[in-house]
């Protein structure tokens, strides 16, 4: 396994340009165990509190962002996943009268979604708990700790890979 034989290479052994490398691989690794054991535990506890999914409280977050609504496009756009994803989480969005279609100007080839009254409730519900989950999760970072990692990682995001 990549883990463990990384945690059993000798850091005194390597030139500091491969213990670097090293310590950045074993740091995105930390990330992605972290990110999924959170995720994971989101998962289930939207699933068991709200009868929801996360792709289904994304869609709801993104559109409760955006009051006026939002293109199909723009929706999946933001949420980075294809249009078919999305189109699938919307319609049962609409079953369930949380979400509403509309089209603008009678312009038939798009829609614009937006959260209904009832759709704006419910998020506001799974929002309060999703927060209060998260601030369990991470309850071992003190509010500086959390600020000092966010800043760094967000410094990642906008340095750390250039996609030219």
């Amino acid at each position: 396994m990549v883990i463990s034989s990384l945690k059993n290479t000798p850091s005194a052994s390597l030139s500091p340009l491969a213990a670097t490398s090293k310590a950045r691989l074993r740091l995105w690794l930390s990330l992605l165990r972290a990110s999924k054991t959170i995720e994971t535990e989101i998962r289930d506890r939207l699933r068991l509190e709200f009868g929801a999914t996360l792709p289904r409280f994304d869609v709801m977050a993104a559109l409760f962002r955006q009051p006026e609504g939002m293109a199909m496009s723009s929706l999946s756009k933001f949420l980075m996943v294809s249009n078919g994803n999305v189109t699938g989480i919307v319609d049962r969005l609409v079953r369930d009268g949380l979400v509403e279609r509309s089209q603008p100007d009678g312009d038939r080839r798009s829609w614009v979604i937006k959260l209904t009254l009832t759709g704006t409730q419910s998020f506001k519900k799974m929002a309060t708990a999703h927060e209060r989950w998260i601030d369990e999760l991470l309850s071992h970072y003190d509010g500086q700790e959390a600020n000092i990692l966010s800043e760094n990682l967000l410094r990642t995001n906008k340095e750390g890979i250039q996609n030219d």
